[in-house]
């Protein structure tokens, strides 16, 4: 990546570069002129095929074109004295890509034995294969990162067991993603694996220890039974098993602090937790009914729950303004283009969008199609435009961490599609993902039957049944008004016309 440029200065440097005709410092004097540190650079890193057939580094100007050394006569040393390729050179007449592979032999060597365990060539491998080797040696060299490789080539045994022993840290997590994506490591599902170590830590926050075991109880026999009933944990179902614990134990300690015990509740304690706080703390009614069943608690207790149906949703108008935003202008990338589209036109949730894989997406040049539930629909131009861009550049393919990915909207750690928080803090610059999505589906229900909608979409029929009579409704309240502002705006004179007041 280039460095960006200062401001220029022409009192200090009188001279232009002969190449982007600003005043810098030069620092090169080419057949074609005087070139500035930032055009050096450029040229340094210029690679493609010359005129004359030559591959390589091409830092020379040819009638408009990048022209290699011999064509223009360019006097720079790109040959790495250790493969011979030509490449910018980091240090030593060496190129990147050779320090880079250097400094990981270095780090993945097990110093008993001089060399790297059979365990570890995998990943050996993939680090030094990095296409862009100065980001991947910048990344290396760090100190956390550094002592952790080091760590890791003498360790006895390369197993989760042995890297959730190791201090948690955002190194572990992303080296644990690069054994598993270069087959060291199984996979293993890791929402569950985090949950289960919070689950862990969480119980410390339980002041009373016969409260600390109904917690745990209630942890083992209600959430983790459930994830272990699930293919794959998913981002939605581990945040809300972390707030529906966090909101019990809440309460618990709201109990503990009252002097009673589950066991003696009665529903004025309830009503007061209530009222004493926000309304989030409604979610407690998940841990009372299953109290209620596992006789922890007495029957017949009632606790409001936590309403649905009052988060805001984008208006009609909004929702075009936002669409003609995401697709007729250049302020989110191709990436988060391609995401608001199936938010803003299609009432995707964030999750679900996060979690499409290239198998749900078709891009040929006459057409793209995105399968969003039983039915592929074909995005018309202009909404097609985003898709066929990430589709020729998925991002994220510089590095080791997606050598194979099949997610579209790839993220930063390795072999995982972008999380939902880092997706919905992205598209935040233009909407709210959650009210662009339900503003969609209330607006969806006027146009089309519920079926369809939901097979279509991707939605259980319940779902949108619910956003049809959210809208229904609404467009009921809108002619009620719409008649009362008739009937109470006009009044009849006394010749019997009609008069607006």
């Amino acid at each position: 990546m280039s460095r960006p440029r200062k401001a220029e200065d022409p009192t200090r440097w009188p001279v232009p570069c002969s190449r982007c005709g600003q005043h810098h410092q030069t620092v090169a004097t080419w057949p074609d002129g005087g070139i500035c540190g930032y055009c050096y650079q450029q040229a340094k890193r210029t690679r493609g095929t010359c005129a004359c057939g030559h591959e390589g580094i091409l830092p020379g100007i040819v009638d408009g074109a990048p022209a290699c050394r011999a064509c223009t006569g360019v006097k720079l040393n790109v040959d790495c004295v250790s493969c011979g390729a030509e490449d910018e050179l980091h240090s030593g007449g060496r190129c990147w890509t050779c320090t880079l592979a250097d400094t990981v032999e270095g780090l993945l060597t097990d110093p008993a034995t001089g060399t790297i365990a059979p365990v570890l060539v995998p990943l050996a491998i993939a680090l030094k294969s990095m296409k862009r080797a100065n980001s991947g040696l910048t990344w290396i060299r760090q100190k956390h990162v550094t002592e952790f490789l080091r760590h890791l080539a003498i360790a006895p045994t390369v197993t989760h067991e042995a890297l959730d022993q190791l201090p948690n840290s955002r190194t572990r997590e992303y080296i644990r993603g690069l054994l598993v994506e270069h087959g060291v490591l199984g996979r293993r599902d890791e929402l569950r694996a985090r949950y289960d170590r919070w689950a862990e830590e969480v119980l410390e926050r339980v002041a009373d220890p016969a409260n600390r075991d109904l917690v745990r109880r209630y942890i083992r026999w209600h959430h983790q039974r459930r994830m272990n009933q699930m293919d794959e944990v998913r981002q939605g179902t581990f945040e809300r098993s972390k707030q529906t614990v966090t909101v019990a134990i809440d309460f618990l300690n709201w109990l503990t602090e009252h002097a009673t015990s589950p066991a003696e509740l009665q529903q004025a304690h309830l009503d007061a937790w209530q009222a004493q706080g926000p309304t989030t703390r409604g979610i407690a009614t998940r841990f009372l009914t299953w109290a209620v069943k596992a006789h922890a608690a007495p029957p017949g207790l009632k606790m409001a729950p936590h309403r649905r149906g009052t988060s805001p949703k984008l208006s009609a108008d909004d929702q075009e303004t936002a669409l003609q935003q995401v697709v007729h202008t250049d302020e989110l990338i191709p990436r988060d283009r391609a995401a608001a589209i199936l938010v803003i036109v299609f009432g995707q949730q964030i999750e679900n969008v996060a979690a499409l894989t290239w198998n749900d997406v078709t891009v040929t040049e006459e057409l793209v199609t995105v399968r969003l539930g039983s039915i592929e629909i074909a995005l018309p131009d202009p909404l097609d435009r985003p898709w066929r861009d990430l589709a020729s550049d998925p991002g994220h393919n510089l590095t080791a961490a997606h050598p194979n990915s099949n997610w579209v909207f790839r993220g930063t750690s390795p072999g995982r599609h972008i999380t939902t928080t880092h997706l919905r803090s992205r598209l935040r610059s233009v909407f709210s993902a959650r009210a662009a999505r339900l503003g969609t589906l209330h607006e969806l229900t006027k146009l089309a039957p519920v079926p369809l909608i939901a097979e279509t979409l991707g939605y259980s029929p319940a779902t949108i049944e619910r956003h049809a009579t959210d809208s229904a409704a609404a467009y009921a309240e809108y002619i009620a008004s719409a008649k009362a502002v008739r009937r109470n705006g006009t009044a009849l004179t006394g010749d019997g016309k009609s008069s607006r007041q």
